[in-house]
């Protein structure tokens, strides 16, 4: 990086492309100093369809977080996304061996590496070891082992796993458009980076990242990651719902449900269901008139059904979540869809506004859930660069999670 620059956060996602340019205050808070965006091309579930159409929509957001903040970029953090996403609790085992049996940021090395050691399908890669916590002679519940004594240690790790190509064609994408990858972090982890405090991961909660064609979730527990899963849909199906019940343009159909959609019928009162939208059927010159009801009875069964799926997910890997679930993403914006997800998940839902004591400057104007992955890029980025400079940083496995992935890239 040139100038002054702390950090870059760039979320690359199938319909816009955000950036976030940061610089560290006092404390552990970034002040973000410039934003920009543009529309995303060259990009299908994650997975780069045009590698020039990928660049040249990073050069546009890259430039616009350039202009507002005066400063250049040299490299960011990257998010990292598909549909083949695969999360796995795994443990390891190690002798200590060092003097007087103590162990040494070596033996927890081995640890991870040790519950890493899984069968991966062709063309696959480990993409992240998030520690979940450590066990010395049989005591559990630790998060930082170094300097403790012992003679067996073991480490739960949580591993990702998925496609190379993938993280690769991205790789060479944001290359293409003139910037350095400093490293590529999961979307839903850069959004609860971005969205959550320590707190909230101790005590167990869920991030559901709702983008246009992919939803990832990511449970937290114990300060540490449970459990990963991805599905293959998002915003863009009530995109195409609205496209076909309407006989309307894909166009038409994006800005009527952002204009006016909504997924909870229990929210319209009576002159809004009764309120009437304009809308140019494909092929026809006249414009026809639509109830706001009609339209969030197109919608909010699709937001149920896609809500369930998830929650299902959850339900099935028996974590607690008693702090709830987390919206961010485009698709967490519909109207609603915060009240129709407390509903289906049976538990206390927010939508994922940045963390206010994590960020100043321009985070205001970013404060939505659509920009929780690019904050949460940049300030992980900027966190990083604190701990390598300083030698010091957050404690406890949230730590962890940050060294070992710079460790194992």
């Amino acid at each position: 990086m040139k100038g002054e620059i702390h950090a870059v956060g760039l979320d690359i996602g199938t319909s816009r492309v955000r950036c976030v340019i940061g610089e560290a205050t006092s404390g552990n808070a970034m002040k973000i100093v410039g934003v920009g965006d543009s529309e995303s091309k060259g990009l299908r579930r994650g997975i780069v369809t045009s590698a020039e159409a990928v660049a040249e929509s990073v050069r546009k957001a890259l430039n616009d977080a350039e202009r507002s903040s005066g400063l250049e970029a040299g490299s960011a953090v990257v998010n990292l996304s598909g549909e083949h996403f695969r999360g796995d609790n795994k443990s390891g085992v190690v002798a200590v061996a060092g003097a007087g049996r103590e162990i040494s940021d070596e033996d927890v090395d081995r640890a991870i590496e040790s519950a890493s050691a899984i069968q991966l399908p062709s063309g696959w890669e480990i993409f992240d070891r998030l520690p979940q916590e450590f066990i010395i002679d049989g005591q559990d519940g630790i998060t930082e082992p170094v300097g403790m004594s012992g003679t067996r240690l073991e480490a739960l790790v949580h591993v990702v796993s998925g496609p190379s190509a993938g993280r690769q064609n991205l790789e060479k994408a944001v290359r293409r458009a003139g910037l350095e990858v400093e490293r590529m972090i999961l979307e839903p982890l850069a959004a609860a980076e971005a969205t959550l405090t320590d707190d909230d991961k101790e005590y167990g909660c869920a991030v559901v990242n709702i983008g246009s064609e992919i939803t990832s979730m990511m449970i937290f527990g114990r300060g540490a990651v449970q459990h990963t899963s991805v599905f293959p849909f998002g915003g863009l199906h009530f995109t195409k719902d609205i496209a076909v019940g309407l006989r309307v343009s894909i166009q038409e159909a994006n800005k009527i449900k952002h204009l006016h959609g909504c997924v909870a019928g229990f929210l319209l009162d009576d002159e809004e269901r009764k309120e009437t939208i304009e809308i140019q059927p494909v092929g026809r010159s006249e414009l026809r008139g639509l109830s706001r009801e009609i339209l969030c009875d197109i919608m909010q069964p699709r937001a149920i059904e896609l809500l369930q799926h998830v929650a299902q997910e959850a339900a099935a890997t028996g974590a607690q979540i008693p702090g709830g679930v987390v919206l961010t993403g485009g698709g967490s914006m519909a109207r609603g869809m915060v009240e129709i997800a407390e509903q289906v998940f049976d538990a206390p839902t927010r939508a994922g506004f940045l963390e206010p004591s994590y960020f100043g400057g321009l985070a205001a104007e970013v404060r939505t859930p659509v920009w929780a992955v690019a904050c949460g890029l940049a300030l992980s980025s900027m966190r990083m660069q604190q701990k390598s400079g300083a030698g010091s940083g957050r404690s406890g496995v949230v730590g962890w999670f940050e060294n070992i992935r710079e460790k194992f890239r």
